[in-house]
């Protein structure tokens, strides 16, 4: 038997290889299918089955596109509807692959169709729990994000409350639980930077899993301090749930090199959209007029998600060179997929056929020490959390998320100057570019961010613990 954990850092997400005599199931996976495919047939295993904890809704899971390319039956738990042909398991049933089974566990709570999965060894002892999004290492399930008009968030945790209590919490202490995501995953509010743990660890760790407490008390608790969730969300779920085009024939089309003459013609005759996926500190040197800043080293398909509206917006890319179907493929993960090519030669290419570049100024944050001094405006772009957690001791200072830059940052002046800064100056430079190419001219980043600004001297609030502010 082998279980192997496929770890993607940049969604916070954990898919799964389970094989036994020959036979393979996939768990979550992630669109480009390519990856499973070279592992069973490395290991000389047929793909039996692809299982769905539920319509994930932070990325476009590969389900439809493997099962395609397989023969492999998708399975989801009770309750969940596909355009597509699925498996719908009824609670408790079981499924046969090599010498090991995998028992379905209905755990709604974060989605009315969420699922366990059980892994039982060959002797039939309960191994490892495939647990989706309805148990985090350190956290659960969020119960916000699949809630009808019948159906509360209130509801939905206290569904979430009766499966974790009747369904995994009784399971053996020695049993591994293997989540959907980790920390930085939108998912949930609170999540470990450890990917997998026993049960029985949980059971003393996590705050929800404690043995007195009350449903009353679980419901408030998992449903207070949550985050509105990113726009994507139920754009994800409907392609998860209805299906895709196959990312094949997204990197055929986007995959393109333009020159800079076609590139500029394609954005104006399709109104793209020009992302620029290089680090932000490079970025800001010289970049298109009008060009947007998401370094594809970071969040990068969280952010697109958060800030690009229109799943079908037209995008052309400006990265580093090589870098290209990276980025495309890290679009389409999360239902970007109008992709219409790249600038060949990157910038350089567009400063040596003599276009128009732009730059935005970033200071030091000792530099910006000096300038507090002044009556300047100043934006921290963090969430709300990490602002009321520890934060620059000045009321010119407001937060204003950038998550939340397409609602409120309408009322900035264009001509009055903005410094901003975030926890490291990857989400400051993203708010700098976007600014930018509204009109506002007097932008100034500041380089670092909050860890630069600290280590500068400039005072703070006192820190307050996240976790206790939820």
């Amino acid at each position: 038997m082998k279980i192997e954990q496929i770890y993607t850092g940049c969604l916070a997400q954990g898919a799964y290889y389970i094989e036994s005599k020959g036979e393979a199931v996939i768990i979550d996976p992630l669109r480009e299918t390519k990856p499973y495919l070279e592992k069973a047939t490395k290991e000389g295993a047929k793909i039996k089955y692809i299982f769905e904890t539920h319509f994930h809704a932070d990325f476009v899971s590969g389900h439809v596109s493997l099962a395609e390319e397989t023969g492999a039956a998708i399975v989801f738990g009770p309750t969940a509807k596909t355009s597509y042909d699925a498996h719908i398991a009824k609670d408790g049933e079981v499924f046969n692959v090599g010498d090991i089974t995998i028992t379905v566990l209905h755990t709604p709570g974060h989605t009315q169709e969420s699922s366990s999965f059980l892994l039982k060894d060959e002797s039939g002892k309960d191994v490892a729990l495939f647990s989706g999004d309805t148990l985090f290492i350190g956290d659960v399930g969020r119960p916000d994000l699949a809630v009808k008009s019948d159906l509360t968030q209130e509801d939905l945790a206290g569904l979430l409350f009766d499966s974790l209590r009747n369904k995994i919490m009784p399971l053996a202490d020695d049993v591994v639980v293997y989540p959907a995501h980790g920390a930085g995953s939108a998912c949930g509010k609170n999540m470990s930077k450890e990917t997998h743990d026993t049960l029985g660890n949980q059971k003393k760790t996590n705050y929800a899993l404690r043995a007195d407490m009350t449903k009353a008390e679980f419901i408030k608790e998992v449903t207070t301090g949550l985050a509105t969730p990113p726009q994507y969300f139920p754009k994800n779920v409907k392609l998860n749930k209805e299906g895709y085009e196959n990312i094949d024939q997204i990197l055929d089309r986007g995959n393109v090199a333009l020159s800079p003459q076609l590139f500029e013609e394609i954005v104006n005759a399709e109104g793209a959209l020009m992302l620029d996926t290089r680090a932000p500190q490079t970025f800001k040197d010289g970049f298109i007029p009008n060009s947007i800043n998401i370094g594809v080293k970071g969040g990068f398909a969280p952010w697109v998600g958060a800030l690009i509206v229109d799943l079908q917006q037209p995008i052309v890319i400006i990265a580093d060179e090589g870098s290209e179907e990276e980025v495309i493929t890290r679009l389409s993960r999360v239902g970007y997929d109008n992709t219409l090519g790249y600038l060949e030669g990157g910038i350089n290419s567009w400063k040596a056929a003599g276009k128009e570049v732009d730059s935005i100024e970033s200071i030091s944050a000792d530099e910006f020490k000096s300038r507090l001094a002044n009556d300047i405006n100043v934006i921290d772009a963090r969430k709300n959390s990490e602002y009321i957690s520890e934060h620059i001791s000045d009321e010119k200072v407001v937060n204003k998320p950038l998550d939340h830059i397409n609602i409120e940052w309408n009322d900035l002046d264009k001509e009055a100057t903005y410094y901003i800064h975030c926890a490291g100056g990857y989400r400051s430079m993203i708010a700098s570019s976007i600014m930018k190419s509204r009109g506002f001219d007097n932008i100034i980043d500041v380089k670092g961010g909050f860890k630069a600004i600290k280590e500068a001297g400039i005072e703070t609030t006192e820190y307050v613990c996240p976790s206790t502010l939820l």
